[in-house]
């Protein structure tokens, strides 16, 4: 793996470490508040604002676990399942960049041997 690689790699690390904290931090917070996952659901679509960052991350999520299934399958990127689970059970900040790391060490693997 080159050096700019693995500072990508880093950079991938520590998006998904900052969304995991958000995202995982403000979901524990609003639940604490409320009691429920279903009031948080619902607040995901209570008004315009939240149903068009709802439908924003959900597009970008469908169209990243496609990328990943694709491309991981193409390029043998280990462990792929993890990553699309991840995807729907914490959040596609989190899975996303960590597939990229997968994919790069992977891809590294594949040119060093």
């Amino acid at each position: 793996m080159t050096r700019g690689e693995k500072s990508l790699c880093v950079v991938y690390g520590l998006i998904a470490l900052a969304a995991f904290v958000g995202t995982q931090w403000v979901l524990a917070d609003y639940v604490a508040g409320t009691g429920t996952m279903g009031d948080f659901l619902d607040a995901t679509v209570e008004g315009n604002a939240a149903t068009f960052v709802s439908i924003d991350l959900l597009a970008v999520a469908l169209a990243a676990t496609i990328f990943m299934v694709v491309d991981g399958r193409k390029n043998q990127v280990r462990f792929l399942w993890v990553y699309v689970v991840l995807v729907f059970a914490v959040a596609v900040s989190v899975a996303f960049p960590l597939y990229l790391i997968g994919r790069a060490r992977t891809l590294a693997r594949v040119r060093a041997a």
